[in-house]
């Protein structure tokens, strides 16, 4: 496990030196209309797509404890197909769990695919390689490192991060869990991590589908197709949702723009909640300009509880002119806070893989689930305010008085911001 670990590392490095940090677009968005008006969701079908389709229940799950169950039987349940797709894969509890039910379902005849993600997944036994392949599930790894290909020391710096579950081509998942023993529990210790997944029912399954068959094609040239994958999908409530989904190999700014385009159709307020802000200046103006508009602003991130201590070192470095514009910054207590959010208006709800981050808008393939409706996100707005109550307000005056070698430390740190 170490020697991986130490191999991606170094093919990452390489990566990052040949494939530099993706096109930037200097973005300029002038707010037209509000996500309240017919045309927010006329311009976010078209101008991004894929269409929001009407007709759809999301079921909200909130950390492991009613994430796992759910997803597992759900895997347990499949008669025709199974695709999965995710970044994080490591060994343990959880990942030895996901392991069996994958294999016993290929075992019972059901088409099983899988993609893991070549650094995401560089923690887990290889053993569990070996026991999907020889139950007969179809594996493969997302850009991997080929010592054999120079191409594939360019394109490892393009990951999937896509979090996605698709059962029968009419029930699937996403949202921010990843399989590891990390993410067990309800967020009651360091231990346990804080995170929130999506069941899907309906017409937005199928561009769940497409989002995992991009992949799949991308990686093996194969077509999944068929009324096993794509089955006639009868309304299963009554949600309007799109599943947004970015490409980011060769460098794509599509998942920002969806971000901007929100961002600037807030008129009262911007809730946004994410593992890892490394904000660029496109990014930070948004956010500032929609302060100027009179839009309360609020960003809550993990506190001293992370996984990657240079993402929080990095973030920092850039919160000046954020706090000093009004936006309200929070960092979680508890324990890491791994949940991807993004509520405006009170009606306007993205949730999925992307963080507000480079690798998420520039060098990730990412997914997102988007609802436009006022009682989903009045759920989503009340799951947001109660991990208010376990975060603390970081003012513009705490952050002025940072200790000197802090701000050193974390001025270092942002130079890397590209790459985080």
């Amino acid at each position: 496990m170490r020697r991986t670990a130490l191999l991606s590392v170094a093919a990452l490095a390489v990566a990052i030196l040949l494939s530099g940090c993706g096109r930037k677009i200097p973005y300029h968005i002038e707010p037209k209309y509000s996500a309240a008006d017919e045309q927010f969701p006329r311009t976010m079908g078209s101008l991004l797509g894929p269409p929001i389709v009407a007709g759809n229940k999301v079921a909200t799950l909130v950390n492991g404890d009613e994430i796992f169950p759910a997803m597992l039987e759900a895997i347990r349940s499949a008669k025709k197909t199974v695709n999965f797709e995710t970044f994080v894969y490591w060994s343990g509890t959880v990942g030895n769990d996901f392991t069996e039910a994958l294999c016993d379902r290929a075992k019972a005849g059901v088409n099983v695919h899988v993609i893991v993600d070549f650094i995401g997944a560089s923690r887990i036994d290889r053993g569990y390689f070996r026991r999907l392949k020889d139950a007969g599930v179809h594996l493969h790894v997302y850009h991997a490192l080929k010592f054999y290909d120079i191409t594939s020391a360019h394109r490892v710096n393009y990951r999937t991060h896509r979090k996605l579950l698709i059962v029968d081509g009419r029930v699937g998942f996403t949202g921010g869990v990843g399989i590891a023993d990390e993410w067990r529990g309800d967020a009651q210790s360091p231990k346990h991590w804080r995170d929130t997944h999506y069941r899907v029912e309906g017409p937005a399954v199928a561009q769940l589908q497409a989002a995992f068959i991009d992949n799949w094609m991308e990686t093996t040239g194969g077509v999944l197709h068929g009324e096993e994958f794509f089955p006639p999908l009868e309304p299963a409530g009554e949600l309007p949702a799109q599943v947004f989904k970015s490409s980011s190999e060769g460098g794509s700014d599509s998942m920002q723009l969806m971000y901007l385009l929100s961002i600037a159709a807030a008129k009262s307020h911007v809730r946004l909640a994410t593992a890892y802000f490394v904000p660029d200046r496109r990014t930070i103006e948004a956010l500032l300009d929609a302060r100027r508009r009179g839009v309360t602003v609020q960003v809550l991130l993990p506190g001293k509880h992370i996984d990657e201590k240079i993402v929080r070192s990095a973030s920092r470095a850039m919160w000046g002119d954020l706090l000093k514009g009004g936006v309200e910054i929070y960092e979680y207590q508890p324990t890491m806070y791994h949940c991807k959010l993004m509520i405006v208006d009170d009606r306007w709800v993205s949730i999925g893989s992307a963080n507000l981050d480079n690798r998420s808008f520039r060098l990730n393939d990412e997914a997102n689930l988007n609802v436009l409706d006022t009682t989903f996100a009045a759920e989503q707005i009340a799951m947001f305010e109660e991990d208010l109550k376990r975060s603390k307000r970081v003012t513009y005056a705490q952050w002025k008085r940072r200790p000197w070698h802090v701000k050193l430390g974390e001025g270092m740190a942002s130079m890397l911001g590209p790459q985080l």
